[in-house]
C-alpha cells in the first residue's frame, strides 16, 4: 500500500474535525476524498503532507512511518486550489524550485523541467510569469512543480475549484492521463461528485469528520451504505417504511430486502430510488408492476437530452419521506428523469419502480436540544451514558433569533460538549422560534431520538409545542440516572401500543435493561382476551429482542393513576408511553393536565414519548 492511515484524529479549538480515520490507498491509485465543505477532507490531506500534526494515530507512506517527519522528508507533491506559484519567478523557475532546494544539478533540473512542461501542455512557455498565464495554465504550472521531484505520493486539494467549467473538464482529463503515465499514487479532495466519478479509482465519502464508506464510484452510486451516501451522491428519493417478513413495506408495496442487508423485524427500513429507476406513464401500468401510486407533476427542469421531473404523490400509510426533505409537505415527492422529447400528455401520471436499493440499518442519531435560555440545557451526563451503548451520533441543537449569537452559540456547544466527554457531538444552530426550528430539524435530518431536558419548574411550553408535532421519539429528561436498568413500558391495546413496545424494547436491548410491560385495567376484574393477546404479543416481541421482560396488570380509576402507582412502586429509571393529544383547556384549566404532562409531573421520572407509526 502506498498510503496507510491508522486511527487518525485531529481537533481544532476543542472540536473534533477528523474522527478516528483509518484508510489504505493502493499503489498507483487515484483516491478521491469526497464531501461537503467542513467535512474534514482537506484536514486529512494536510495531515498526510505534514502541514498539520495529528492528535493521535499514525501515517505510513510506502511502508515508512512518517507521522513525525517534516513535510520535506515525506516525498510528497502538493497542489493547492489557489495555484500557490511564485509570482516573482518564471514558469521554468517555479517548476525547478523543488529541485533547486534539493541541490539537484543544473542539467538534470533542465531535463526534468522540460519533460514536465511538455507533459502538462506548457511547452515553450517557460519564460512567462504568472500574470501572463490563464488560471488553467497557472494550475498546470503548480501540477508540474508538484511532480518534478518525482514524489511517491501526489496530494491535490480542490485543484480545479477556482476554474470555469470548461477548463475544469480539460484539466481533469489531463490530470488523469499524467497520473497514468507517471504511475504516481494520488489523493484528491473535492466536493464535486462529477469530478470524483471521472477521476477516482475509489472514492471515500466524508461527513462531519468521519469516513463513512469507501468504494468504486459506480458501486457507491448504485449501492450506497449510508443515508448520506444516498443523498450526496446524485439525486434520488429515500422513503422510510417497515421491515416485515423479509421485505420493505411501503403501504401496499412490498420490496424484497437482500439477505446481506440485515433488518430487525418491524424496524425502520430506508429505500433509495434513483430518478432513472422511476417509471412514469399516462395510463395505468400493467399488472405485476411495482406501483407506487398516481401523482401530479409539480416541477420540471430541462437538462438537454433529459428532463428532470418531481411528482407529488398522496401520503402512503406507514411510510414517510426522508429525502428530498421539504418542511410542511405531507405528500410524498418523487424525482424522475425522462428523455427530453417524451410527452406524458398531462400533469397526472402513474408512478412505478424499475429498481431500488435498500440502505443498511443506520447508526442511531440523537438530537439533543440545548436551550439554556428556556431552562433546558443539554443533559450532557445522560447523553454521555447513551452514546457508547447505543453507538449513537449526537447533535446539539440551539435556537436563537439573533444572527450575531449564532457563532457564539456554536462555539459554546463545542466547548461544553468536549468538557463533558462528548468531543464528537455536532453543534447545530438554527435561527427562529424554538418549537418551529426543532420540528424543522427533525424533518430535514433523520433522527432516532429527540432529547429535551424538562425545566425544574415543570413541563414547559416548548415541550408542549414539540408534542403537538412530534415525529421522532422524544426523551423528556427529568431525573437522569447513571444507567437505565429498569424500564416501564405503558401499553394500550391496538396499533399505537406496538410502537411503544418496539421502540422501548430496542432501547432496552442496547442498554441491557429489564422491561415491565404495563396495562391498566380501568374496569377492574379479569383482563379481556384481546388485552391478554396484546400483552403476549408484546412479550414475544421483547423476547425476540433478547430483552428480559414481564407483564403487569394494575387496576386503577384512571390510566394516569395506574401508571403513577406502578412507577412509584417499581422504582423505574424510564417510563415509555405513546404520544397523547393535549387536552383542550377549559376555563382556568392549564395544559399541564395533558396526559403526558401529568405522568411527567407526577412520576418525577424521565419519559420516552413515542409518536405513532415509528
Amino acid at each position: 500500500m502506498s498510503i496507510r492511515l491508522e486511527q487518525l484524529t485531529k481537533s481544532f479549538g476543542g472540536q473534533r474535525v477528523v474522527k478516528s480515520t483509518s484508510l489504505e490507498v493502493r499503489d498507483g491509485e487515484v483516491f478521491v476524498l469526497l464531501g461537503a465543505s467542513g467535512s474534514g477532507k482537506s484536514t486529512i490531506l494536510r495531515l498526510i503532507a505534514g502541514l498539520s500534526a495529528p492528535d493521535s494515530g499514525r501515517i505510513q507512506l510506502h511502508g515508512r512511518d512518517v507521522t513525525d517527519l517534516p513535510p520535506q522528508e515525506r516525498g510528497i507533491g502538493f497542489v493547492f486550489q489557489n495555484y500557490s506559484i511564485f509570482r516573482h519567478m518564471s514558469v521554468a523557475e517555479n517548476i525547478e524550485f523543488p529541485l533547486k532546494i534539493r541541490k539537484v544539478a543544473g542539467p538534470e533540473r533542465t531535463r526534468r523541467r522540460e519533460q514536465l512542461l511538455d507533459l502538462v501542455g506548457l511547452g515553450g512557455l517557460g519564460n512567462r510569469y504568472a500574470h501572463q498565464l490563464s488560471g488553467g495554465q497557472q494550475q498546470r504550472v503548480a501540477l508540474a512543480r508538484a511532480l518534478v521531484h518525482e514524489p511517491s505520493v501526489l496530494l491535490l486539494d480542490e485543484p480545479f475549484g477556482a476554474l470555469d467549467v470548461k477548463i475544469r473538464g480539460q484539466l481533469r482529463r489531463n490530470l488523469k492521463e499524467i497520473q497514468r503515465q507517471l504511475g504516481v499514487t494520488a489523493i484528491l479532495v473535492t466536493h464535486d461528485q462529477e469530478e470524483a466519478f471521472e477521476l477516482a479509482d475509489r472514492v471515500g465519502l466524508m461527513e462531519r469528520g468521519e469516513l463513512l464508506e469507501v468504494g468504486e464510484p459506480e458501486a457507491l452510486y448504485a449501492r450506497p451504505l449510508t443515508f448520506f451516501g444516498a443523498t450526496f451522491l446524485g439525486a434520488g428519493t429515500v422513503l422510510v417504511g417497515r421491515a416485515r417478513d423479509g421485505a420493505a413495506q411501503l403501504g401496499a408495496l412490498s420490496l424484497p430486502i437482500p439477505p446481506e442487508v440485515e433488518h430487525e423485524e418491524d424496524a425502520r427500513v430506508r429505500v433509495l430510488v434513483r430518478p432513472e429507476q422511476v417509471a412514469l406513464s399516462a395510463e395505468p401500468p400493467e399488472r405485476g408492476v411495482r406501483l407506487l401510486g398516481r401523482g401530479t407533476i409539480v416541477e420540471q427542469s430541462f437538462l438537454g437530452a433529459l428532463r428532470r421531473l418531481r411528482v407529488r404523490l398522496p401520503a402512503i400509510p406507514g411510510t414517510r419521506q426522508a429525502s428530498p426533505a421539504v418542511y410542511g409537505e405531507e405528500s410524498l415527492l418523487v424525482d424522475a428523469v425522462l428523455p427530453a422529447g417524451e410527452d406524458l400528455s398531462g400533469p397526472e401520471v402513474w408512478v412505478s419502480l424499475k429498481g431500488w436499493h435498500i440502505l443498511a440499518p443506520p447508526r442511531p442519531r440523537i438530537l439533543a436540544c440545548d436551550l439554556p435560555d428556556a431552562g433546558s440545557p443539554a443533559p450532557f451526563a445522560l447523553l454521555q451514558a447513551l452514546e457508547g451503548p447505543l453507538d449513537a451520533r449526537i447533535s446539539l441543537l440551539s435556537v436563537t433569533d439573533d444572527t450575531d449569537r449564532v457563532e457564539a452559540l456554536r462555539a459554546s456547544q463545542t466547548e461544553r460538549a468536549a468538557a463533558h466527554g462528548l468531543p464528537d457531538a455536532e453543534p447545530v444552530v438554527r435561527r427562529g422560534e424554538p418549537v418551529a426550528e426543532i420540528a424543522a430539524e427533525q424533518v430535514q435530518s433523520l433522527y432516532d431520538f429527540l432529547v429535551l431536558k424538562t425545566p425544574e419548574s415543570g413541563p414547559s411550553e416548548v415541550l408542549g409545542g414539540i408534542l403537538a408535532t412530534l415525529s421522532t421519539p422524544l426523551l423528556a429528561v427529568q431525573e437522569a440516572p447513571a444507567s437505565f436498568a429498569r424500564i416501564l413500558i405503558c401499553t394500550a391495546v391496538g396499533e399505537p401500543g406496538k410502537a411503544d413496545v418496539r421502540v422501548g424494547g430496542w432501547l432496552a436491548r442496547r442498554l441491557g435493561a429489564e422491561v415491565t410491560l404495563l396495562h391498566v385495567l380501568l374496569d377492574g376484574g379479569e383482563p379481556a382476551p384481546w388485552v391478554k393477546a396484546h400483552l403476549d404479543a408484546g412479550l414475544a416481541t421483547l423476547r425476540a429482542l433478547e430483552v428480559t421482560s414481564r407483564t403487569a396488570l394494575r387496576p386503577a380509576r384512571t390510566a394516569v393513576q395506574g401508571i403513577l402507582d406502578e412507577a412509584k412502586e417499581g422504582d423505574y429509571d424510564l417510563i415509555v408511553l405513546g404520544r397523547h393529544a393535549a387536552s383542550r383547556p377549559a376555563a382556568g384549566r392549564s395544559r399541564r393536565h395533558d396526559f403526558t404532562f401529568e405522568i411527567l409531573s407526577g412520576s418525577g421520572k424521565s419519559l420516552l414519548i413515542v409518536p405513532p407509526d415509528q
